[in-house]
């Protein structure tokens, strides 16, 4: 349909009214974010439900049950000390989603404040905090948690302290190109002229809008933290023995690749999984939360 005064094409009035889709609609109808959502779920219900389920005691050893091969008793098998498999699975997804959670948290509490700072000021204050993080960035990942895990102990909390550090540098870089795209923006440049503060700015007006970037990082690093959890605890540096871990479960498999093969598989199909699950719904999210997308 075209106006008589202009000659161009107008919108029908039912498709002018027709209301975008939200956010929880198009997620519905995004298939990556519902399979990794529902895999991500499966876990945290495990996790949540080990304490209340009947399982057996994850830490109580039987010597009668030794390296016992998966059965209709023990479904994924025993392991070295003769504990049910499926109990330290349980309860090593505790372990594995908390470090997740947590190192995600103490990146955030440390990158976004300093990605504003570098990208609201500028100056000196951005070449300082730009040079260090690029500094970090500089030393690959894994070896930079392995330093800071081995600088502050063996430990599971430790091993969440270290991702959660190795993490910063990540997020100070997303959150600081964030800023510069949107402190441009009109809706900046009012907030100025109309004499508001940079706090106020900050907090008001930028840091809502690059949020959708952030939980998108935030839900990819998921499954980095869970990965390199899972190696922190296979050398020795997460979470120590006896408590349960995935990681810390194929470091004791190894030793009985030929004896007990199943003792590695349902750890790292675990790991596998839960990998699987958070990449799936941080790519759907990203999707998602496209302001392209409509």
């Amino acid at each position: 349909m075209t106006t008589a005064a202009t000659g161009t094409l107008a919108t029908p009035p039912e498709l002018a009214l027709r209301p975008r889709p939200g956010v929880l609609a198009r997620l519905a109808r995004n298939r990556s974010a519902l399979i990794g959502g529902a895999i991500v779920l499966v876990f945290v219900l495990m996790a949540v439900l080990a304490p209340l389920l009947p399982l057996a005691d994850p830490l109580k050893s039987n010597f009668l049950a030794i390296r016992k091969p998966p059965s209709e008793l023990y479904w994924f098998g025993t392991d070295e000390l003769g504990r049910d498999q499926v109990a330290r699975l349980f309860f090593g997804a505790q372990a594995s989603l908390l470090a997740g959670i947590v190192s995600v948290v103490i990146a955030l509490a440390i990158g976004i404040p300093f990605g504003l700072l570098a990208g609201w000021y500028g100056g000196w204050i951005d070449a300082a905090i730009s040079r260090v993080t690029e500094a970090m960035l500089a030393c690959p990942f894994l070896i930079l948690a392995i330093a800071f895990a081995a600088v502050l102990g063996p430990s599971l909390t430790n091993a969440m302290i270290a991702i959660g550090l190795s993490a910063v540098p990540v997020f100070v870089r997303l959150v600081r190109a964030q800023v510069l795209s949107v402190k441009a923006e009109d809706f900046v440049e009012g907030a100025r002229a109309v004499g508001a503060r940079d706090l106020r700015i900050v907090l008001r007006h930028i840091l809502p809008n690059i949020l959708s970037p952030i939980v998108v990082q935030s839900t990819l690093f998921m499954a980095q933290a869970i990965i390199l959890e899972a190696a922190l605890s296979f050398l020795g540096l997460g979470q120590q023995p006896p408590a349960p871990s995935w990681g810390q479960m194929l470091n004791v498999a190894k030793n009985f690749m030929e004896q007990a093969p199943w003792m590695s598989v349902a750890p790292g199909v675990c790991i596998f999984l839960a990998v699987l699950g958070f990449n799936l719904l941080g790519d759907g999210l990203r999707d998602v939360l496209d302001p392209k997308e409509g």
